[in-house]
């Protein structure tokens, strides 16, 4: 039981550092920032682009960043020691 409960406690940390934690990626000038709880907390558009150009260049610019976030959640979800 003691040891669920650390198990608990580590997660809880884990998403707390998480929140903290900023991916960026930029595409054509446009930036998506995400935390690790992939939320997003920035977007900087290109005003020199079209339209469809910054649709397209923010939709790979949040891909990216979240794929980013997951890999480096999972890596450090791995480094964990839990027993769910």
């Amino acid at each position: 039981m003691l040891d669920k409960l650390k198990q608990l406690k580590q997660l809880k940390d884990f998403h707390d550092s998480a929140k903290k934690e900023r991916f960026e990626s930029t595409v054509n000038g446009v930036k998506v920032v995400l935390n690790g709880s992939l939320q997003v907390e920035e977007i900087i558009l290109n005003p020199g682009l079209s339209e469809n150009d910054q649709s397209q260049a923010l939709k790979q610019a949040f891909n990216e960043g979240l794929h980013n976030v997951q890999m480096s959640m999972a890596q450090k979800f791995q480094g964990m020691n839990i027993n769910l």
